[in-house]
């Protein structure tokens, strides 16, 4: 009997890919993706459902992808997901770090499965608008265009709701559209969805600041019931000696403008270089996480001298740590497109002083790090200095911007300076609620579209009494206010 192993999309050759921004990955074969399907053990207790937070059927439309009846998977993949062409190219797949077949072997490529079907969908022709049959003559706000909003928008429209969705940049999409590198998706994945969604009645305000451009008692007045979904949008800093020179930057001032560029907008100088770019520089990225990932890829994209990427942690081990055993998402060590491009990952050190001559960055001096007692301590003797142009600081997030908004309306914050709410996604202003990294903190995007959902069925039933809408979260899941 032939044992299958687990194969993914090759990515295109670094030297090719660092020419342009398309996203890394060559085609998969449609036989191959079957194979991989074929994969799934259609286990009795099917631990990937709780590995992924909007409780996708996943043994459910990998048999169908096996069998090739191709449509009746978007059916079952859309019942539980909105947005599959997001969560297929960017979310992480907890739920391959739960699949029964990886206690032993090398897990289902779930993820993989998952975007071929929504592309083949898209391509096909089977993803159409889905417009209420009737509407329900109650209107609802929407405060942010990000994966949370997006799909909290697109399940109260579907409902029959009168929903409209402000944004204050002026484009929809929230870090999906600034923030993540085109490289790892295009955006013409989120203006496809966008046309589907204004085809279904949601309508989308863009370049209104919600709190300045209109006031928190204009938004309460006007709509019957609001979801705030603006996402942790305040960065965590590193104020130490030196955080005052020019060149350092946190990676949302950084990022956009790769977006931009890409977008067509006039914001390049007679180089082609965007007005923060890593061209020619010696560059420092000062977090080793997913957002430190983007920046390196867009470093090599802009022909940076030198790259390096700091992280205070240890480096992970080769296979899963034992500190995460199955079924929990795995600590290990993981190599994306952009470590594949280029430049060094340096693990276990600090960063305790930025350099500097005429105002502007020109190095760091740290050290190294070991855990002694909970707590990062100095080992001694390691000091050392680096030269950098650019220090790219992508540390993470620590929550919604507190003033303007959130004052005037008056919601309460819990003790991390997030939105509180209850099980029901309600904040403590009655027909406000909140979905999403503002309510629960920085987090996943299969977390942002599942909250969007499960906040989309308190709001109806606030509203209507009943909801026949879908809540993938358990009220146990919640952080509690």
């Amino acid at each position: 009997m032939k044992h299958t192993h687990r194969e993914t999309p090759k990515r295109r050759p670094v030297d090719l890919r660092l020419r342009d921004w398309k996203e890394v990955y060559e085609d998969f074969s449609e036989d191959v993706l079957k194979e991989q399907a074929s994969r799934c053990m259609d286990c009795g207790i099917p631990f990937c459902h709780n590995g992924c937070p909007l409780g996708n059927l996943i043994p459910e439309w990998n048999d169908l992808v096996r069998t090739g009846r191709w449509h009746d998977a978007i059916e079952r993949l859309h019942a539980t997901n909105n947005f599959p062409d997001f969560t297929g190219r960017l979310c992480p797949a907890p739920c391959e770090g739960s699949c029964v077949l990886g206690i032993n072997q090398d897990p289902v490529t779930i993820k993989q499965v998952e975007v071929e079907i929504i592309d083949k969908a898209f391509s096909e022709g089977w993803v159409v608008p889905l417009p209420p049959d009737r509407l329900t003559g109650k209107t609802v706000a929407v405060v942010g265009s990000g994966p949370a909003g997006l799909a909290a928008a697109q399940q109260l429209t579907r409902a029959g709701h009168s929903v409209t969705v402000f944004e204050r940049d002026d484009r929809i999409g929230g870090l999906l559209r600034y923030g993540i590198p085109e490289f790892k998706m295009e955006k013409r994945h989120i203006d496809r969805r966008l046309d589907q969604m204004r085809a279904e009645g949601t309508e989308f305000r863009t370049g209104v600041n919600v709190g300045v451009d209109v006031t928190a008692s204009e938004l309460r007045s006007e709509f019957d019931a609001v979801v705030l979904a603006g996402g942790a949008t305040v960065a965590r800093d590193l104020p130490i000696p030196g955080r005052e020179f020019d060149g350092i930057h946190q990676a949302m001032e950084y990022l956009p403008w790769s977006n931009r560029v890409q977008q067509g907008d006039p914001v390049v100088d007679e180089d082609g270089q965007p007005p923060i770019t890593a061209k020619g520089k010696n560059v420092i990225i000062i977090g080793g996480g997913d957002t430190g990932a983007d920046c390196l890829g867009t470093a090599h994209r802009q022909g940076a001298a030198s790259v390096r990427q700091f992280e205070i942690m240890p480096r992970p081990p080769e296979t899963r740590a034992e500190s995460t055993p199955w079924p929990t998402y795995p600590l290990m060590f993981r190599v994306s497109s952009a470590h594949e491009e280029g430049g060094e990952r340096v693990y276990s050190v600090n960063t305790e002083q930025f350099l500097g001559e005429g105002g502007s960055v020109t190095g760091l001096r740290g050290h190294e790090v070991e855990m002694r007692a909970g707590k990062f301590e100095k080992v001694e003797g390691t000091d050392f200095e680096l030269a950098a142009e650019l220090v790219l600081l992508a540390m993470g997030f620590t929550g919604p911007e507190r003033g303007g908004l959130l004052t005037d309306l008056s919601v309460e914050l819990n003790e991390r300076g997030n939105v509180a709410r209850d099980d029901a996604f309600a904040t403590s202003v009655r027909g406000v609620y909140v979905a999403g990294d503002m309510g629960r903190g920085q987090s996943l995007i299969v977390w942002a579209i599942a909250e969007g959902r499960a906040a989309a069925s308190a709001v109806d039933r606030y509203l209507m009494g009943r909801t026949a809408l879908p809540s993938p979260i358990k009220p146990t899941e919640l952080p509690q206010r």
